[in-house]
């Protein structure tokens, strides 16, 4: 899944020491799959602090849902849990994280719902008639990613393309070395000059994403033309 962030400053390296406390789902880093919201919450920011918007893509890998190392809690839409949940993390009396869960998935308490949070907590509405309330709001969206462990699951986009790209060149020339009787320097040499290395590299193709194999195969068959 793609996702976003957004803030006045492009995210080189997440820091979970400088999240925040008192968020819908306690501290942690966000992301959001609507890349709209991203940018909203971005010019924001921007706006507050007198900077440009940013976005930053991360691509979530969504086995962590399934990967029995991550303790793990989502919810589907707005309902009773995650409003006691929202209420719960967003108590200002506490600074301390107040759940051990590592990734967190649900909708946002925006503006509009935080207004209305407080109006329940003062008794000003029930707990029934807000839920209602809830209801008719727009679809939103947030992960937060609450510990380490957690951002194992999430990588930058284009640090997405360069693991991918290494992993892809040191299997490539070890098999040119292996079938070819090559050594290392002119199997680099011969996979570095290709064509086919000339489509890998150019991130749009998205040849990266396929399997190693089929771009040897490739190549194999480019060397083979002219030898």
């Amino acid at each position: 899944m793609q996702v976003y962030h957004g803030s006045y400053i492009e995210i080189t390296e997440i820091d979970l020491l400088k999240s925040k406390a008192n968020k819908d789902f306690g501290k942690g880093f966000y992301v959001t799959k609507f890349r709209e919201h991203a940018e909203n919450w971005a010019k924001n920011m921007a706006n507050r602090y007198h900077k440009k918007p940013f976005i930053t893509e991360f691509t979530f890998y969504e086995r962590a849902f399934e990967d029995d190392r991550y303790k793990i809690l989502r919810f589907d839409d707005y309902n009773e849990e995650w409003l006691d949940f929202v209420v719960l993390n967003r108590d200002p009396e506490y600074t301390i994280q107040r759940h051990d869960y590592d990734i967190v998935e649900g909708p946002v308490a925006d503006d509009k719902i935080q207004n209305r949070i407080r109006d329940y907590i003062d008794g000003i509405i029930s707990k029934s008639a807000f839920l209602n309330e809830l209801k008719y709001h727009e679809q939103t969206h947030q992960i937060c990613f609450c510990t380490l462990n957690s951002l194992q699951m999430l990588v930058k986009t284009n640090q997405k393309y360069v693991n991918y790209l290494v992993r892809i060149n040191e299997a490539i020339v070890g098999k040119l070395i292996i079938d070819h009787g090559m050594d290392e320097v002119n199997a680099g040499d011969l996979y570095y000059k290709s064509k086919t290395f000339g489509k890998l590299s150019d991130k749009s193709t998205e040849l990266y994403e396929r399997p190693w194999q089929e771009i040897y195969e490739m190549l194999e068959k480019e060397v083979l033309k002219y030898n």
